[in-house]
């Protein structure tokens, strides 16, 4: 078969016209891409927005069932350790003392002529929790020193407990503290002897 120049010409304007349609589809696929990142992005910066704010309602809820938890322990604390020998005269909630450039926060602070109880409330206790208070009872006296000649002692409490946080407790010296239907009740034995810090 021979080539005439008529048909190179014919082949050449088959090519460019071949070469356009190609530009002309990448550049669509392009656009609609650009469009899809776009669009994409927008929903990305509503999610992160919806995140954000799913975010602030929960900690908003945590900071109030928080608050619930310590409303429903710190009453049950004026009766709960009569029968462990500790009267309870006063019972303080959220009591908060600054020292210097740090602070001290008690969720419950039980008190009488002889004894302190300090009472760490958590919605779910885990042994971190346990060991923020041994800390709040080993600098207590430090931040007050109105409470130096009374024995001190702790207590934590939480509506669900992590697996082994109880016992930790109970071998720290700890009182444990927990739901028991309208009410609270302490889950050491009647042999249990807590630490005076």
């Amino acid at each position: 078969m021979t080539t005439t120049a008529d048909g190179v010409w014919q082949l050449l304007a088959e090519v460019t016209a071949a070469q356009k349609e190609t530009e002309r589809l990448l550049k669509e696929q392009s656009e609609e891409t650009n469009q899809r990142s776009k669009e994409a992005d927008e929903r990305s910066k509503e999610t992160d927005c919806q995140i954000r704010e799913v975010s602030k309602q929960i900690d908003n809820l945590g900071g109030k069932w928080g608050q619930f938890v310590e409303t429903m322990v710190a009453p049950a604390c004026e009766t709960l350790f009569l029968n462990r020998g500790i009267t309870a005269y006063e019972v303080s909630q959220m009591v908060k003392k600054r020292l210097d450039d740090k602070t001290l926060e008690i969720d419950v602070m039980v008190a009488n002529e002889d004894d302190v109880l300090i009472v760490k409330v958590k919605s779910s206790l885990g042994v971190d929790d346990i060991n923020e208070l041994i800390e709040d009872l080993t600098e207590f006296r430090t931040f007050f020193p109105e409470y130096s000649q009374k024995q001190l002692y702790g207590a934590v409490a939480g509506i669900e407990i992590e697996e082994g946080a109880d016992k930790y407790a109970y071998r720290q010296g700890l009182f444990v503290l927990a739901q028991a239907g309208e009410t609270v009740s302490i889950l050491n034995n009647s042999e249990f002897q807590p630490k005076n810090w």
